[in-house]
């Protein structure tokens, strides 16, 4: 529809050239346009408030069976699926056109029938949201990201755990608790088995056992409707941070994890990131909003809940438990402590509590009565096999022998392997030949005997006699160099003989008659 003004200028070049097409040319508008608004000034209308002719289109037939497809599939019915149905109904409109049509009617149908939303303000230490998302495989293991986020501060809790079961989420239960310095009022999540048993008439029947841990800490377990993710949008946002900061990606080229503590250690670097930073919405920096939040929290217990980690068991000096007559590693650094054990599938499940909460410690593959599963990594590295000892002095003789060096040392080890005689008498003839020809010698001649399997009284000495440092010289009056016959054959001058005595001597009377 022309303006107002358009309209009252395409009149008046009418009145004054009495021609559409004229009238047309000198506005700048279709001849049937100036048409349309003379004639209705002559049928008595107001032609400031006509309206445009309505247009057909081609879809118009079958506009109400559209409507009908897009209710039916709330919304999610897509614009190919429905040319295709029109094709059947002799529809002649091309692709395009359908494609059109359909986003129309959707936006229409969304501003009738899509969900209101009445703004949420949380309130401090109120709700905490919680999800997973699929982790990385660590040593050729799927992992678990549980993902939390408190609603008011905005701070968000990122674990690695090894499966979804209950006590791994118990467990991530008391770590994310002690994170944040206490537990709030609800907790709210998805209807997994660990939280939902069922339904019966569209109510949750909670999980009696993820009940008694709520109890435990003081909050309340709440569930969103099924296959809502809307009504956890923060968790849902966490979980997506958390699976693009943490899993590695051709989008963020992180490499594989070895171990699972370096995905742990990635988390804490993800949380460090997330909480240290201004948040869009709030303006504000999380980690200093929950120092305000924390004083609205619920106290956490000093000790975590162990019912659902399985059987009490106490770890012996060696660093192991016994369950089910089969001994299990632990970490050395919990001896003479308490630990639970369970057994999940195949799998031995133990579980410690820490500083910073309850937390898996080891697994194992479940073994038979009078089985061992040991791992290395459970105890702290050795510089050298425990069979082969080194030598260590008790007295000032021994150390004064061990003192040489390590010739010394391999040959006391090598002597007493074979069971050696006299190993006390030797050891005291090297000490006084180190005095006469130094330390280096004999340690170096300790170590040939050693190499050799020289141990009897003598074989020292003759090793250093051998390994003399003296240069040794040839007689002269005794020589393999051929004579100089050969030269009274050809005619020649006969050299004379050397004399004897030094050849270094710097006799030159050979020389002065060869010159």
């Amino acid at each position: 529809m022309l303006p107002e003004e358009k309209i009252m200028e395409v009149l008046e070049a009418y009145d004054l050239t009495l021609s559409l097409r004229s009238a047309a040319m000198l506005c700048g508008v279709d001849h049937h346009t100036v048409a349309r608004y003379v004639a209705a000034r002559e049928a008595g209308l107001d032609p400031l408030g006509l309206a445009p002719p309505a247009r057909g289109s081609v879809t118009d037939p079958f506009a109400e069976k559209i409507i009908e497809w897009i209710d039916r599939s709330q919304g999610r019915i897509r614009a190919d699926v429905v040319h295709r149905k029109l094709d059947s109904l002799g529809y002649q409109g091309s692709e395009r056109t359908t494609r059109r049509v359909v986003a129309a009617l959707k936006r229409e149908w969304r501003r009738t029938n899509a969900r209101a939303y009445k703004p949420w303000i949380p309130e401090p230490g109120l709700w905490l949201q919680w999800d997973y998302g699929d982790g990385p495989v660590v040593g050729g293991r799927k992992t678990v990201l549980f993902c939390a986020w408190l609603a008011w501060s905005r701070f968000r809790v990122i674990l690695a755990l090894p499966d979804r079961t209950l006590p791994s989420v118990i467990a991530a239960w008391d770590r994310c608790f002690r994170i944040l310095g206490g537990a709030p009022t609800y907790l709210l999540t998805d209807n997994e088995k660990t939280v939902t048993d069922r339904h019966v008439a569209r109510l949750a029947v909670r999980n009696p056992k993820i009940v008694s841990a709520a109890v435990y800490y003081g909050v309340s377990v709440r569930t969103c409707v099924p296959a809502d993710p809307e009504s956890k949008g923060g968790s849902e946002s966490t979980v997506r941070l958390a699976k693009a900061d943490v899993v590695p990606t051709d989008a963020n080229l992180l490499a594989a994890y070895d171990t699972f503590a370096a995905l742990e250690e990635a988390c804490t670097a993800a949380m460090e990131r997330f909480n240290t930073r201004v948040h869009a919405v709030t303006r504000r920096v999380p980690a200093e909003m929950l120092t305000v939040e924390r004083e609205h929290l619920h106290p956490v217990p000093a000790e975590a809940y162990t019912v659902a980690f399985g059987e009490s068991r106490a770890v012996s000096w060696s660093s192991t438990v016994n369950y089910g007559g089969a001994r299990y590693s632990v970490p050395y650094t919990l001896r003479d402590t308490r630990v639970w054990v369970r057994v999940a599938g195949e799998t031995v499940v133990i579980v410690a509590d820490g500083p910073g909460g309850a937390a898996e410690v080891a697994r194992h593959p479940h073994l038979s009565p009078g089985g061992a599963s040991i791992r290395d990594e459970h105890y702290p590295p050795r510089d050298a096999d425990p069979l082969e000892r080194q030598p260590k002095a008790t007295n000032r003789h021994e150390a004064a022998f061990l003192a040489l060096g390590e010739g010394a040392k391999r040959w006391l080890s090598e002597a007493a392997a074979i069971g050696a005689r006299g190993i006390e008498a030797r050891m005291a003839e090297a000490v006084e030949l180190a005095r006469i020809v130094g330390e280096r010698r004999v340690d170096e001649a300790l170590g040939l005997a050693a190499f050799a399997g020289r141990f009897a009284a003598g074989d020292l000495a003759s090793i250093l006699d051998a390994r003399t440092d003296t240069p040794r010289r040839a007689d002269p009056s005794v020589s393999l160099q051929p004579g100089t016959s050969p030269w009274a054959a050809l005619g020649g001058p006969t050299p004379p003989a050397e004399p004897a005595g030094d050849p270094a001597g710097g006799d030159t009377a050979g020389e002065e008659r060869w010159s």
